[in-house]
């Protein structure tokens, strides 16, 4: 009857002009645009340095923009998601019903950017960026088959990022930067009251029931508990967030002037999130007699297991490396490339700690990922139409984190995708222009197999104690996002 899961598919995201949720589309729990102008190539650009935006791609890019140049950008996620279930049970092997979730992702949310770069002199430029690295959002809401697992997540985040570059001559730039990210955490899910307070029943001995006599079965027990209309479905909701700082780095090497390459590091970033698990037993009915403890109400019962606490989780995120390239192939047309390798290795598990209340210890909760080390591979294009006009193109190939579908978990149910990509830049006039952009994401069928080493009596087999409701969450998923950005331009 514990709460399972605290997912890092739960970390906060936004800016300074407020805070946005979305489902993520980038690799693992990433998201998936920092830049209107990037997206347009499918985030091919990291050698190209057009605009501040550089700063989150490859902040040597710096060194090639002129006097003061600030851009502000807004990119639209609209997911579609669809979850099937094949047959999720519960800890005693029962079914949890068919429920497949509803509309479980949000119809559409938006994330903002901020970028400001200003050249201090011939050799130093220096700039300040705020974007969105991490984010999710998903409501399954109370019914649906898997909630014991999930009921719902919100993944938000911002990242402040002041950088400098360093133009050490015609050919060879350095860049640094700085970053201070927030994280934030919330989680819902469903306790699995019924089956727990079966578990707990048993382990004191059973029950009796006229005509039937003692019975220590926990899963006759749950089916005799729900025909006399005792049980349902608790609710735990835990909460937590932190600062954590973290560093990127950025050198690019300019062969010629039509063609330059670049590499960038971009560090973890280790935060303790703390905040507080609260339960409620609302929907929790009937009155349950258990041996050597006597009659109370089901949904006291089920509380005792579940005091309200404090909950930490330290986590890392994981770094990323880049390298890229970009050549101005004659004056209209002009070809880039990205490779950008993620350390999602760091995130195998994440153990969630709550506090022990009033002498009642409560159990990690804890999330095997198993997760793997991933690649992004990108191609771009810009087209220069005419004066005014610029346009953008580009395809990517992104690697899913997970091994298998046994570290699937409903949080993120995450495959391998591809990007396509189409942009357009309009120059209004010699100070200002406008980034347009379009994604469409296409993730590759999805199955989850995912089962929980706990149960809800909060005690392991080997005596460890744990926090979850145990059973499987079987089912398929098919998902496809569309990113739709734009963003302004000005020179001062």
């Amino acid at each position: 009857m514990k709460l399972k899961h605290l997912s890092l598919s739960v970390m906060i995201m936004g800016t300074a002009f407020g805070l946005a949720s979305t489902q993520a589309a980038a690799s693992g729990y990433q998201f998936g645009s920092q830049s209107v102008s990037g997206q347009g190539t499918a985030h091919a650009n990291g050698a190209e340095a057009n605009d501040p935006s550089t700063i989150f791609t490859n902040p040597a890019g710096l060194s090639r923009l002129d006097g003061t140049q600030m851009v502000l950008g807004a990119t639209l996620v609209v997911p579609d998601s669809k979850y099937t279930d094949n047959g999720s049970t519960n800890v005693l092997g029962q079914s949890t019903g068919s429920g497949n979730g509803g509309t479980f992702a949000p119809k559409a949310v938006a994330a903002p950017t901020f970028y400001l770069s200003h050249k201090i002199n011939d050799k130093i430029t220096a700039g300040i960026g705020m974007f969105v690295p991490y984010g999710a959002k998903l409501d399954y809401g109370y019914d649906w088959a898997g909630r014991y697992a999930l009921k719902g997540v919100n993944l938000q985040s911002l990242n402040i990022n002041p950088s400098i570059s360093f133009k050490l001559d015609e050919r060879n730039s350095f860049g640094f930067g700085v970053s201070a990210q927030y994280m934030k955490a919330t989680l819902d899910q469903m306790a699995d009251a019924t089956s727990g307070l079966a578990l707990t029943a048993a382990k004191l001995g059973g029950i009796n029931v006229p005509g039937l006599g003692l019975v220590t079965d926990p899963k006759m027990i749950s089916q005799i508990m729900r025909s006399q209309g005792i049980g349902g479905d608790g609710l735990g909701r835990i909460e937590g967030d932190d600062w954590g700082f973290g560093w990127n780095v950025g050198y690019m090497f300019q062969l010629n002037d039509n063609t330059r390459f670049g590499l960038a590091y971009r560090s973890s970033v280790k935060q303790s999130l703390r905040g507080t698990s609260t339960w409620t037993f609302d929907r929790v009915t009937g009155t349950v007699t258990l041996p050597g403890v006597g009659t109370l109400p089901a949904s006291v019962a089920a509380k005792s297991k579940h005091p309200d606490a404090s909950a930490s989780v330290d986590i890392s995120t994981p770094e990323t490396i880049s390298a890229n390239f970009f050549h101005q192939l004659n004056p209209q047309v002009a070809l880039m490339g990205d490779v950008t390798w993620v350390r999602n290795s760091r995130l195998k598990q994440i153990d969630i700690k709550q506090s022990t209340v009033g002498g009642v210890p409560q159990g990690d909760l804890v999330i095997h990922q198993n997760w793997k080390d991933t690649w992004r591979l990108s191609l771009g294009s810009n087209y220069q139409l005419n004066d005014s006009w610029m346009l953008r193109g580009g395809l990517a190939w992104e690697q899913s984190p997970l091994q298998n579908d046994q570290d699937r978990h409903p949080a993120l149910p995450d495959s391998d995708r591809l990007w396509l990509s189409l942009g357009a830049n309009y120059k209004i006039n010699k100070q200002s222009s406008i980034d347009l952009a379009y994604s469409f994401i296409d993730f590759k069928n999805a199955t989850v197999n995912y089962t929980d080493s706990c149960n809800p009596t909060g005690v392991k087999a080997d005596g460890s104690l744990c926090t979850g409701n145990g059973g499987t969450v079987k089912g398929s998923y098919k998902t496809y996002l569309q990113l739709i950005g734009v963003q302004y331009n000005y020179r001062f």
